[in-house]
């Protein structure tokens, strides 16, 4: 089946689960994200039912998008656009059961380590910005690599957002739940300098903080954009960046990962993240085992000198 195909076929449950995601605000990614993992599926029931999709079918599904290349966060995204499609339809008596439901989710290494940049390579990122709006895009690298904010919280983030006065930002993150981040001094100063010339918008009422060329709201792909471009004169710069995996969201990894160092306690830094669970916080503990071994080695046992220099216990008597 076509895009349009599915449309025609599943035109009524597909508008019902766009109204039920928009009605409960879900996030415009999760929206997204979403809708493109239904419409997939139901290509690929090619004409079947709604009503008639077994868990079977939803399993066959699941193992064919793995055999495809998808990773197991992936998979389960879909496994949960899937059963969040049929607890709508459900919901609204079109289906009578939901055949993603009993279905196990794939295991997702949780202990992965994230990939992040050392101080020296994360500092330089700001050296090395450039462009014609280089003040704006200077502002965009050091909120990801010193503030931490995703790609999708930068575009969000609002003038009014910015408190000069106390300095801090307030951050409508995951779940359109928000976070307050304290700036340090010279953040502070950076995004008055960048307001100052901050390019005016074509809707005088337009109150996003980060305009693009275009005069209007700055787009993900736009400082996905900022951030490699950054990233391909750096690597040029410094040989030893070649061949890693360098985007927008390293930079984030790389701010949790200073924060630890600098003996931050995980609590804060989850706040500060906007992580919701904990857990999702815990893959840095990576820093943390970095930083006992430092500490234990700062330790200077005061060992009998006979044990030090035989290997054992000095017998007595």
């Amino acid at each position: 089946m076509k895009y349009t195909e599915v449309f025609e076929q599943y035109d009524r449950e597909m508008k019902l689960f766009i109204s039920y995601m928009k009605d409960r605000e879900y996030s415009k990614d999760t929206q997204n994200g979403y809708l493109h993992d239904i419409k997939h599926f139901l290509i690929a029931l090619h004409g079947k039912p709604i009503t008639d999709v077994t868990d079977i079918d939803v399993m066959y599904y699941l193992t064919e998008i793995r055999e495809g290349g998808a990773g197991a966060r992936y998979r389960n995204r879909c496994q949960s656009a899937i059963r969040l499609f049929y607890k709508v339809l459900m919901r609204f008596k079109i289906a009578t059961h939901n055949p993603a439901m009993e279905i196990e989710k794939a295991k997702v290494e949780k202990n992965r380590q994230p990939t992040y940049l050392q101080k020296q390579f994360l500092d330089a990122c700001l050296e090395w910005v450039h462009g014609r709006y280089i003040t704006r895009d200077v502002a965009i690298i050091a909120l990801m690599a010193y503030a931490g904010l995703r790609v999708s919280e930068i575009v969000k983030l609002n003038v009014p957002d910015f408190d000069q006065e106390n300095s801090h930002i307030g951050v409508l993150g995951k779940g359109n739940k928000w976070r307050y981040i304290p700036l340090p001094t010279e953040m502070n100063h950076l995004l008055q300098l960048y307001l100052a010339d901050r390019i005016v918008p074509h809707n005088m009422k337009e109150n996003a903080f980060f305009i693009s060329q275009f005069r209007r709201r700055i787009s993900k792909r736009m400082v996905q954009t900022i951030a490699e471009k950054t990233f391909a004169v750096m690597t040029e710069q410094y040989p030893q960046l070649s061949g890693q995996s360098l985007s927008a969201h390293k930079l984030r990894h790389s701010f949790a990962t200073e924060l630890l160092r600098n003996g931050a306690d995980l609590r804060a830094v989850q706040e500060l993240l906007g992580h919701e669970d904990i857990s999702t916080t815990q893959i840095y503990t990576h820093v943390l085992d970095e930083t006992k071994e430092r500490a234990m080695n700062k330790i200077r046992p005061a060992i009998p000198h006979s044990y030090a220099t035989r290997g054992g216990p000095m017998h007595l008597g």
